[in-house]
C-alpha cells in the first residue's frame, strides 16, 4: 500500500535522511512547523510503514573491512536447497553485509566485507562456495562508492 506524503512529509523525511536523531522540535523548525505538529506528522510516518527501522552507519574501512565485493550467485539446482534455506544460510555468514534476490543472470546479489583480498578470498572458498546448491558466483570488486543523500 502506497502512503500519500505532501511536501511537509517530504521536507521531514529529508531532514530525517540527513540526521535521524533530530528533535521533533529541531525537525519543525526545519520544515516550518510546530514541534507539536512535526511530533505528529513523524509519528504518522511510522504508522504508515513510510518509516520504518533506525539504524546506525558503520564505516567498514575504518573497522578494518577494507575491501567490499559485490557477488552474483546462480544457484546450481533449485531442487537441492530452497530459496528461504540458501537466504537464511547465507544471511548468518558475517561477513555478508546484504542478501538481495534477483532475476536476471544470477539469483542472488551479495554484498561482502573483508579485511583484504586474502580474507575475501577464504570468505569464498570457505563459507560461500562451501555452501549447498551454489552453482556459479561472479565477482566484482567495488573500487568507490558514492551514496546519494535523502529518501527515495
Amino acid at each position: 500500500m502506497t502512503v500519500e506524503l505532501d511536501e511537509t512529509d517530504r521536507a521531514l523525511l529529508r531532514a530525517l535522511s540527513q540526521n535521524a536523531a533530530q528533535t521533533a522540535s529541531q525537525l519543525g523548525r526545519a520544515v516550518g512547523l510546530s514541534q507539536p505538529a512535526a511530533w505528529r506528522r513523524v509519528q504518522r510516518l511510522w504508522a504508515s510503514g513510510a518509516l520504518a527501522g533506525r539504524r546506525l552507519d558503520l564505516d567498514p574501512e575504518k573497522l578494518g573491512f577494507g575491501v567490499t565485493v559485490f557477488l552474483g550467485v546462480k544457484l546450481a539446482a533449485r531442487g537441492r536447497v530452497s530459496l528461504e534455506d540458501f537466504e537464511r544460510i547465507v544471511g548468518a555468514i558475517p561477513e555478508v553485509q546484504r542478501v538481495e534476490h534477483v532475476l536476471g543472470l544470477y539469483d542472488y546479489r551479495l554484498r561482502v566485507v573483508a579485511r583484504d583480498l586474502a580474507d575475501f578470498e577464504r570468505v569464498l572458498r570457505r563459507r560461500i562456495m562451501a555452501l549447498p546448491g551454489v552453482g556459479s558466483v561472479e565477482a566484482n570488486v567495488m573500487l568507490s562508492e558514492e551514496r546519494l543523500p535523502g529518501p527515495l
